[in-house]
């Protein structure tokens, strides 16, 4: 049976040569890179090397980049760290459809007295900069705007909401864990404050990720230790993954031609589909997102069920966000974004990768309408009412 990994916004596979990198430091070079003898001092080389890729990707300065475990663990950081730097500030603004790792913390946070304003999105899961404007007052202490969203793909106008928010002397924080290694991003050109960033969702290992904190941004360690990463984040460097986590970023900057091979691939597929298939309907804008995402609502059956047939015939694809699918809960996202309930319950997001062929979304193809019209019959959803 053929395997086809059309499932990329829940991980990535290792590339070949971050795993060839990352090797001899599981090996041999295994020292701790705070200890002074040549094994240490080995590791500790790795990571500055690491990290001056990261920053060149970037283009930010190596002493911004703050090595973590993950984009959670990043975002967490970056939210909590401007709060403790601004205790006298009681406002976060975000928006509704943002990660868990966003939003679950600003619950949290509303819990114990703050007030958070969350931003509405239209019909294509878009923002709306002017009610960013509207909604920032003197009492804001940090705006966090995702750069991607992680189940349609929609790309947010980063740089115009960071650069309100530098008008208005407010702090802005951008997760971009969807976004890197997608689409180009100059730090540069975009003045954010601090970016997360994880590397398992563009071909780094999982459990490493990174936090840019801008010189000059008001923020408090989140993680308290020892000295490592400057005093950024205590404890010791997980080093072979930040190797990896390097090397995928070299091979990211390398590597953006190969994205507009991934997003024809990903064309084909959709429009195959929405070809093939009667009542399916495409969420968010289908301009502004990153080329490797798609996500279609099957009208009139569970998107559950499509998502097991497709894995007996060897298809990974998802039925939302992977920190969430084992939830009953539906699609926040689609719910902000007005998707009908029927639709929504449906809906199946497939997203391919630089490693991604034309044999598998022919495969995909071939085998998905077969699994639709099966599933229709069976359903008493279908065919749905006027």
């Amino acid at each position: 049976m053929r395997e086809v990994y059309f499932d990329n916004n829940a991980t990535t596979r290792i590339a070949p040569e971050v795993l060839e990198e990352m090797e001899p430091f599981l090996r041999e070079h295994y020292g701790n890179p705070s200890s002074a003898h040549l094994f240490g001092a080995r590791a500790k080389q790795a990571l500055l090397e690491a990290r001056e890729r990261v920053a060149s990707f970037l283009n930010v300065h190596p002493e911004e980049v703050v090595f973590t475990s993950c984009g959670t663990e990043s975002d967490n950081a970056a939210i909590r760290g401007v709060l403790d730097a601004l205790p006298e500030k009681r406002h976060i603004i975000t928006t509704r459809v943002e990660h868990p790792a966003v939003l679950n913390l600003c619950r949290y946070l509303e819990e114990r007295g703050y007030r958070v304003t969350y931003l509405s999105v239209d019909r294509k899961g878009m923002i709306d900069l002017e009610e960013l404007r509207e909604a920032i007052s003197p009492d804001t202490a940090l705006i966090s705007i995702m750069y991607a969203n992680n189940e349609t793909g929609v790309i947010f106008p980063v740089k115009e909401a960071a650069e309100i928010a530098k008008e208005r002397g407010v702090v802005f924080h951008c997760d971009a864990v969807q976004a890197v290694g997608k689409v180009p991003l100059d730090l540069g050109e975009i003045p954010v404050d601090l970016l997360s960033l994880s590397g398992h969702k563009f071909h780094a290992p999982k459990g490493v990720g990174a936090l840019i904190v801008r010189k000059g941004t008001p923020w408090i360690p989140f993680i308290i230790g020892g000295h490592q990463e400057g005093g950024k984040r205590g404890g010791t460097e997980n080093v072979a993954s930040i190797v990896g986590l390097g090397k995928a970023c070299e091979l990211a900057k390398e590597g953006f031609r190969e994205l507009e091979g991934v997003r024809k691939l990903r064309d084909r597929l959709e429009e195959g589909i929405l070809e093939r298939i009667p009542q399916v309907l495409l969420n968010g804008d289908r301009e502004r997102r990153v080329p490797n995402t798609t996500n279609l609502s099957f009208v009139g059956i569970e998107a559950e069920s499509i998502v097991l047939m497709l894995s007996e015939e060897g298809i990974a694809a998802s039925s939302g966000a992977a920190c969430s699918s084992d939830t009953p809960e539906p699609s926040h996202v689609l719910q902000a974004m007005g998707v009908p309930p029927s639709a929504i319950q449906g809906t199946v997001r497939f997203s391919l990768s630089r490693y991604s062929t034309g044999e598998e979304v022919d495969y995909v193809l071939e085998r998905l309408p077969r699994i639709v019209e099966h599933l229709r019959s069976l359903s008493p959803l279908w065919p749905p009412e006027d």
